[in-house]
C-alpha cells in the first residue's frame, strides 16, 4: 500500500473515531437533579449520582433547594422546566400530583411491588428513603434526658430555647402530642377545628422560647453551639454528627415519612429520569445510601445487606418505630394550604 493511501486510511479511521466519540458525547444526557442538600445530598452522590454516571456515561448536574413548591409551580406554569428530577416530601408530592405539577410514573419500571415499603410508590413519585423528624438534644448541655414532646414543652424543668421547623407540618402534630394526644390519634384530632385551635394554643405556651429553623443543617448547629437545648430535627442530620458530638435522638413521638423523586410536568428528559429513579431504588444503591446517612431503605431487599450496628440508627427499625406516627399525606393534601397560612399569620404576630 502506498504511503498516501495509508495516510488517508489513517485519517479516515481517525475521523470515524472522532465522529463516534462525538455521537457518544451527544448521546450522553445531562440530568439536573435537585435535592435538599447537606448530608443527604452527600449520601446521594455516593449511592446514586456517581454510580449512575459510571454505569451510563450520563452526567448528573446536582442542585439544591429547601422544598419550595412555588419554584416548581412557576416552572411548570411558564413552561420553562429546567429541573429533570426533584426530591419532595410526601405531602408536597400528593398536593403537587393533584395540581398537575408532576408527571405520572408507571410503577412497572420498578419491578415487584412487594419489594418496597408500603406507600413508597405513588402515582407521581417514587420514595427512595424513609426518614423521621425527631426530638434531638445535646446530652452535654442537659442534666436530665428528655423523653417526649411534653418534656420539650416543659420550660421549667428544661430552661432554654427550643428549635422547631418553621411551618405547620410536624410542628402542629408535636404540639398535640405535647398536649397529651396519642400518636395514633394525632391526625384525627388535627382534622377538627377544636384540634387545630388546641395545637396553636399549645404553641403559644412556648412561642417566646422558639428558635425557628428552615434548612436541615440548622438544628445540629443550634444544638452544638448551645443556642437551643432541644430541637426537632431530621434523624439523618443528627446521626451524621454523632461521632463528633453528644447529640442524641428521642424516637418517641417522631414522625416518619418518605422522600420521593418526582419529575416536574413538562420536563424534557422523562425517559432518562425514569431510568435514574429505577437505578436509585435497586438494593445495592439503597444499601450504599443507608450506609452514608441513617435513613431507612425503601427496597426491603437492601435491609439484609446492612450491618446490625447501622440498623439501630434507622427510623424503620421496629423498636424505633414503636412510638412514632406515620406522616398522613392525605391529611396534609387536604388541610395543608389553610394550616400553613394560619401558621404563617400566627408566627408573624
Amino acid at each position: 500500500m502506498s504511503k498516501s493511501l495509508k495516510a488517508s486510511g489513517l485519517k479516515l479511521a481517525a475521523l470515524t473515531l472522532g465522529v463516534a466519540f462525538a455521537a457518544q458525547s451527544m448521546a450522553a444526557t445531562d440530568l439536573t437533579v435537585v435535592s435538599f442538600g447537606g448530608a443527604n445530598k452527600n449520601a446521594q452522590v455516593k449511592a446514586f449520582y456517581g454510580p449512575y454516571e459510571k454505569s451510563t456515561g450520563n452526567k448528573i448536574v446536582a442542585g439544591e433547594y429547601n422544598g419550595e413548591m412555588a419554584k416548581v409551580k412557576a416552572m411548570v406554569d411558564t413552561n420553562s422546566v429546567s429541573w429533570d428530577l426533584v426530591e419532595v416530601e410526601s405531602p408536597e408530592l400528593a398536593r403537587g400530583c393533584d395540581e398537575g405539577l408532576f408527571e405520572e410514573i408507571d410503577p412497572a419500571i420498578l419491578g415487584k411491588a412487594e419489594d418496597y415499603v408500603p406507600g413508597a410508590v405513588s402515582n407521581c413519585g417514587v420514595g427512595f428513603f424513609v426518614w423521621s423528624t425527631v426530638l434531638a438534644y445535646n446530652a452535654d448541655k442537659l442534666k436530665t434526658a428528655p423523653t417526649s414532646w411534653a418534656d420539650f414543652w416543659d420550660t421549667q424543668k428544661f430552661p432554654g430555647k427550643r428549635g422547631l421547623r418553621k411551618g405547620a407540618k410536624y410542628t402542629l402534630e408535636f404540639a398535640l402530642m405535647a398536649d397529651g394526644v396519642a400518636p395514633k390519634d394525632v391526625y384525627k384530632v388535627l382534622a377538627t377545628k377544636e384540634g387545630q385551635d388546641r395545637a396553636f394554643k399549645k404553641l403559644d405556651q412556648i412561642k417566646p422560647n422558639i428558635q425557628w429553623w428552615e434548612a436541615g443543617a440548622q438544628p445540629p448547629q443550634y444544638l452544638a453551639s448551645g443556642d437551643v437545648v432541644m430541637s426537632s430535627a431530621y434523624n439523618g442530620r443528627i446521626a451524621a454528627v454523632q461521632k463528633e458530638s453528644n447529640l442524641k435522638i428521642v424516637w418517641n413521638g417522631g414522625i416518619y415519612d418518605f422522600d420521593a423523586w418526582a419529575i416536574p410536568k413538562g420536563a424534557k428528559k422523562k425517559d432518562e429520569s425514569l431510568k435514574f429513579i429505577a437505578f436509585s431504588v435497586q438494593p445495592e444503591q439503597q444499601k450504599t445510601y443507608s450506609e452514608n446517612i441513617a435513613y431507612g431503605p425503601v427496597n426491603k431487599n437492601a435491609v439484609p445487606l446492612l450491618s446490625k450496628d447501622l440498623l439501630k440508627d434507622m427510623p424503620t427499625t421496629p423498636e424505633n418505630m414503636q412510638g412514632q406516627v406515620g406522616m398522613d399525606v392525605t391529611f396534609w393534601a387536604d388541610y395543608g394550604e389553610q394550616l400553613e397560612q394560619r401558621f404563617n399569620a400566627w408566627a408573624a404576630k
